[in-house]
């Protein structure tokens, strides 16, 4: 445990520091190549709890300090520590003696005593510090100020109920290869596997539990994809038909690129701006067994790649703030600034202005985004309409009717993460 918990503590300084989560990780296990699988998902989980929960630690850390710490390795140990302490069922005395311990690993000797102070005081006075820092809604949703002002804002009637979703560990769901296999074969095969599965729409499949991906039947012979149930949505909006010219503009890492051409026998572009993303579509469309014209180009910039015949359907998964997948990417909480919404926003309506040229006359875009804010869903669509005067927005299926939300907008809950559709027709 002091391992784990030593390398936790190192992967969240990274990320305090300004470096994304994913790299973090990556480069511990190539500092560490021995580590085994176990041992890395020990450290997964202490990271990615850790940041989850991060607005709350920070308050209660801040609560124990009598003045702020002389050097700022020792924050991300004590956080990760306060994680435990909390969130898991690690015995409190082994916590503490590893963060003791874990401050001799890390250059820290002369705060070992400090360390082990903070440590028992808060769990000698873990009542009272609760009720202490539940004054700050950072600390009790978790999230920086300006995100729960926003939500609060946008969605007054259930943006609580978003931020604590975020909070959660994400549903494990499933995307059936209909070209192989069907809900209801697939649920059999789980259940000869042992593993309790439930059908979710046309094509998912929500697993009881999470599983590492070697343990997922079918997965590795493309009887299946990962893919949360909001991104399901995608492939079958778009109305797709046999024979049709289908460009997925920000395809990596294929997943809806997957979907796609498990709907219909269609001529697919996946482009990305990534050609080492692209790698990943590659990878997903030989275990599934399909193929599509894979391009490496700017969707803002179709003269690099385009070749002139429009398109009858375009799916525009633009980037975007990743605002509705935060639970699956906690870093993201922290790292996102508030002004990186309108840049985003600005991006976005470049994109829809230059692929909504590749469409064909009465073909369909769909633009989608991951995020929750709705600078970046309805105005920019919004926007498009006014830019474009043979451009209609059509009306979608009602995709969550547990909540009363702006059309073709999800927030993240116990079943799908937080996602938005607009569908744009071309007169």
């Amino acid at each position: 445990m002091i391992e784990a918990q030593r390398l936790a503590a190192t992967i969240i300084g990274g990320v305090l520091a300004g470096r994304s989560l994913n790299a973090e990780i990556a480069a511990a296990w190539q500092r560490h190549a021995q580590l085994d699988a176990r041992s890395r998902a020990a450290v997964q989980d202490l990271a990615y709890g850790t940041l989850r929960f991060l607005g709350r630690l920070d308050a209660l850390l801040d609560a124990l300090l009598e003045r702020p710490l002389k050097d700022a390795r020792l924050r991300p140990l004590l956080l990760v520590a306060l994680y435990q302490l909390e969130r898991t069922r690690a015995a409190p005395h082994a916590v503490v003696d590893h963060a003791v311990h874990a401050c001799k690993a890390l250059g820290l000797t002369s705060a070992k005593g400090l360390a082990n102070a903070v440590l028992r005081n808060f769990l000698r006075e873990q009542s009272a510090l609760d009720a202490r820092v539940q004054s700050s809604e950072t600390a009790r949703f978790s999230h920086p100020q300006w995100w729960i002002d926003k939500l609060r804002a946008q969605y007054p009637e259930h943006f609580a109920a978003a931020l604590e979703a975020d909070n959660m560990h994400p549903p494990l769901t499933l995307r059936v290869n209909r070209r192989r296999s069907s809900v209801t074969g697939y649920l059999e095969l789980l259940e000869r596997h042992g593993i309790a599965g439930e059908a979710r729409g046309e094509a998912a499949v929500l697993l009881g539990k999470a599983l590492p991906a070697v343990r997922i039947p079918g997965l590795t012979e493309g009887l299946v994809s990962v893919q949360d149930a909001a991104a399901q949505l995608a492939a079958p909006r778009l109305d797709l038909h046999d024979g049709m010219r289908v460009l997925d503009a920000c395809a990596a890492p294929g997943g809806k690129t997957g979907h796609a051409l498990e709907l219909a026998d269609v001529e697919l572009t996946a482009l990305d701006s990534n050609a080492g993303r692209l790698e990943r579509v590659r990878a997903n469309l030989e275990r599934l067994g399909l193929a599509a014209r894979v391009t490496c180009g700017d969707a803002c910039e179709p003269a690099s790649w385009w070749d002139g015949t429009p398109f009858e359907r375009i799916l525009a998964d633009v980037p975007c703030s990743a605002s509705g997948v935060a639970r699956r990417h906690p870093d993201i909480k922290w790292l996102r600034r508030e002004t990186d919404i309108a840049r985003f926003a600005h991006s976005q309506g470049r994109m829809l202005d230059a692929l909504w040229q590749t469409l064909a006359s009465g073909g369909k875009l769909l633009y989608a985004t991951c995020s929750v804010f709705q600078e970046e869903n309805r105005e920019p669509v919004a926007r498009f309409l006014e830019r474009h005067r043979d451009a209609t927005r059509l009306v979608l299926p009602a995709i969550d009717n547990d909540m009363q939300l702006p059309a073709g907008q999800l927030l993240p809950d116990a079943r799908h993460d937080g996602f938005f559709y607009a569908l744009l027709q071309k007169s």
